[in-house]
């Protein structure tokens, strides 16, 4: 038990608890995407989704930050059930696409409580991840464009990953902090 006194919880709060969730999740799945992509000897592909579920796990310990930063109690969840089971590629930037598409959703729902709330600082807070889902869909859909015009030609995609930047790859310098620090 805590001896300082935290701040209430208040809904915006108890939808961050449930982000810091979401994003553990979502890196939990970007890396079994990228033990797929290694064990298929698809080397650039592994290493995009590696990165990727590196930037969910800052996305969420940023989350995590900023409820210490606010005096908030913070719990660290497990997370949820992970896929690791495909067949096609396309499969794997689909499940990707969809995935940040329902992160996009959820980050709104967060900016509509914050505002509902009047908390002018998780409005502002939740700026820059709305910013980041607009980048995280666009690159996930851009991926799966490629993977779709390669038409199961792979060395295709991985000399696009190879020779393309696809996403800052965490190198936001807007960033908020990350707990712990970013990696």
């Amino acid at each position: 038990m805590s001896l300082t006194k935290k701040n209430p919880r208040s809904k915006f709060y108890e939808l961050l608890q449930q982000q810091v969730h979401n994003e553990f999740n979502a890196s939990q799945q970007y890396i079994a995407l990228a033990v797929w992509f290694d064990a298929e000897d698809l080397p650039q592909l592994a290493k995009h989704f590696y990165r990727q579920a590196n930037e969910e796990r800052n996305h969420a310990l940023a989350l995590v930050q900023y409820m210490l930063d606010t005096d908030h109690h913070v719990e660290i969840p497990g997370t949820g059930d992970v896929r690791n089971d495909f067949s096609d590629v396309r499969d794997l930037i689909a499940l990707a696409l969809e995935q940040e598409k329902e992160v996009a959703a959820d980050i709104k729902a967060l900016a509509k409580a914050a505002h509902a709330e009047d908390d002018y600082m998780g409005k502002q807070f939740m700026q820059w991840f709305i910013k980041e889902q607009v980048e995280e869909i666009s690159q996930m859909s851009t991926l799966l464009t490629i993977v779709e015009r390669a038409n199961g030609n792979l060395f295709e995609v991985e000399t696009f990953l190879a020779r393309e930047t696809v996403g800052d790859g965490g190198a936001d310098p807007m960033m908020p902090p990350v707990a712990g620090g970013a990696i």
